[in-house]
């Protein structure tokens, strides 16, 4: 299988023999939050230095669904449908209506302005999920120098009550993250600072309380090599399919690697999407990229 790089024989379930990388569009700058919008057959995702969010379709190829995006980065869609984005540029949640209105959901916590909310999920109670480094505050390539006001941190968000609590601040930079099919565990990219005595670019697995508002552990689930883990995916098996350096990494429910999708670009962030959720969308640096799986996208509850 081309482009497919075996390491356990589990990965040979969970893909396809006949079924190639497929390079789909190319020229952007660099290509962050993809989320498949199955309701209008098409994907969305960000040219995050280009301040714009771009739409891709097998009918109709790439155009511009939003420009000025105010610097999007991670983007999901809440239990009515509504997409919910991650801006650099207002340093908060925002969320386009049914009539296409944008409503700012959060932008502070405990008075203080929040980082650069980075990628987000949403939880099958509604709950909104996401990460504050300071990644997009940090230059003027992707949403502007400022100063920051808080830790980097990951925040749990209600937007029926408004509140917004901190579920872990333990980290350098939190970044991507993706509950598991059960919503028991919670996968989150620390992306910080990495030193020879600082080996902080990992995958962390927190354990999610019954009462599903508050984290425990976050113990060392995955090292990715070579680079480290900006996004991840989890499959209908609890798989999780991580970005990385050389492509897109598969790793079992113990953080173990079952295989890898080659990619030739960097990649930062991916999703599942298409009518059955088996196609498996890539940003690849520039470039966006696809594969066709022998697995779907994990259901919430």
């Amino acid at each position: 299988m081309e482009g497919i790089e075996i390491r356990d024989p589990r990965f040979k379930t969970l893909v396809l023999a006949n079924a190639s990388l497929e390079q789909l569009a190319s020229g952007f700058r660099w290509i962050e939050g993809p989320v498949w919008m199955g309701d209008a057959d098409c994907l969305l995702f960000q040219d995050l230095p280009r301040n714009a969010t771009m739409r891709w379709s097998e009918t109709h190829g790439v155009s511009v669904y939003r420009s000025p995006s105010n610097y999007a980065n991670g983007q999901t869609r809440d239990r009515q449908g509504r997409l919910i984005a991650c801006s650099h540029r207002s340093r908060c949640l925002y969320r386009t209506e049914y009539d296409g209105r944008v409503t700012t959901l959060v932008d502070r916590h405990a008075g203080k302005r929040l980082n650069a909310p980075n990628d987000v999920i949403v939880k099958s109670d509604g709950s909104i999920w996401f990460t504050d480094p300071v990644y997009g505050i940090s230059t003027d390539y992707e949403g502007g120098r400022q100063e920051s006001e808080q830790r980097p941190a990951v925040y749990r968000f209600d937007p029926g009550s408004g509140e917004i609590a901190i579920a872990a601040d333990d980290f350098d930079g939190p970044n991507g993250l993706a509950f598991s099919p059960d919503e028991h565990r919670l996968y989150v990219a620390e992306t910080g600072d990495q030193t020879d005595d600082h080996p902080r670019q990992y995958i962390r697995v927190f354990d999610v309380a019954s009462n599903g508002r508050t984290l425990s552990g976050g113990k060392l689930f995955h090292k990715i090599d070579p680079g480290y883990c900006d996004g991840m995916r989890v499959d209908q098996h609890g798989n999780v399919w991580s970005s990385a350096a050389d492509g897109v990494h598969c790793l079992d429910r113990d953080g173990k690697l079952l295989g890898k999708v080659r990619v030739p670009h960097r990649v930062s962030n991916l999703t599942f999407g298409g009518p059955a959720k088996n196609r498996l969308f890539i940003a690849g640096s520039g470039t966006l990229y696809s594969i066709f799986l022998n697995c779907r996208g994990a259901q919430t509850p």
